[in-house]
């Protein structure tokens, strides 16, 4: 994510991952087969076909197919991880192709049309609704979206289906944002969280952070930045927002010079422009922003007479 949203920041997540329709339990729809009427056909007992009853061949579809987002030109779902087609192999061939478009376009659009990859995400989950890269997908649209309770229900679902906490920080800071810190410290407490990457341990210790700064425990929110990966004579993907929280804490503690100094770190690890650092700096420093488009505005002559 780009820049933090809530104190302490928000662990970053982009990329195809996955999110849930909703069912209808496999009955065909419509108010006569619902009724048992014409609809529906039943032998004398008012029991249904065998075919029908034991999950065979039926006459009619469940339900309509719905049309589908479009494919941008050139993909082909093949960008996907090898892990995410590994998930993909419980599918028949034609749709493991088309789910695996669907997801990268997801991750695609994220960042830039949230409302286009809902639409993927929803389609990759109505046709692989047990796939947890599909229900993760959905699951990082709804969280980007501050649906936090929808979120949540599906990075669960995640693991239940795959066994992996990789999602951890991402449903500590759903907790965090839907009020229950001493929910969320008790989910980033849990055994689960020693296994996590390396990453995901610093995307947590962030969010950590921030939970204990929304309760006033300044000094335990910059202590919990105190980690191997606070170095500023290292630059990896999780440099720049790492340092970013630790100077955001420091600030809040009354330590200026201190949150300059990381304020500055962060910039210089922020490659891809993901945080504010620079302005921070600068309004440490007391640089005042001009806007001139606006000084131009109260400039401009008056067409009123």
């Amino acid at each position: 994510m780009s820049q933090q949203d809530r104190s302490g920041g928000r662990p970053d997540r982009r990329g195809p991952r996955p999110g849930a329709s909703r069912r209808n339990g496999g009955r065909p729809g419509g108010a006569g087969s619902a009724a048992g009427g014409s609809g529906s056909r039943r032998d004398e007992r008012g029991r249904r076909p065998d075919t029908e009853r034991t999950g065979g061949q039926r006459l009619t579809p469940t339900s309509p197919r719905r049309p589908e987002p479009a494919i941008a030109e050139g993909v082909t779902g093949k960008e996907l991880d090898r892990a995410v087609w590994t998930q993909l192999r419980t599918l028949s061939k034609e749709n493991a192709e088309g789910v695996a478009q669907h997801l990268v376009m997801a991750a695609l659009l994220l960042d830039t049309d949230v409302e286009a990859a809902q639409a993927h995400a929803e389609t990759a989950v109505r046709r692989a609704g047990r796939v947890p890269a599909a229900r993760e997908a959905l699951g990082l649209v709804a969280y980007r979206q501050g649906d936090w309770a929808k979120a949540l229900a599906e990075f669960r679902t995640v693991r239940r289906l795959s066994g992996s906490s990789h999602l951890l920080p991402l449903m500590v800071d759903a907790e965090r944002a839907l009020g229950r810190p001493d929910r969320a410290l008790e989910l980033a407490s849990t055994p689960e969280a020693r296994t996590l990457a390396r990453d995901e341990r610093v995307e947590l210790a962030i969010v950590v952070s921030g939970i204990r700064r929304d309760q006033g425990q300044l000094d335990a929110a910059v202590a919990g930045l105190r980690i191997p990966e606070l170095d500023a004579a290292r630059r990896k993907p999780w440099s720049a927002r790492l340092f970013y929280a630790y100077a955001d804490a420091l600030l809040a503690l009354g330590d200026r010079r201190g949150a300059r100094e990381w304020f500055a770190s962060a910039v210089d690890a922020d490659e891809a422009l993901e945080t504010d650092a620079a302005e921070r700096v600068e309004e440490l420093d007391g640089v005042q922003q001009v806007d001139l488009l606006e000084d131009e505005d109260r400039d401009a002559p008056s067409d009123r007479g």
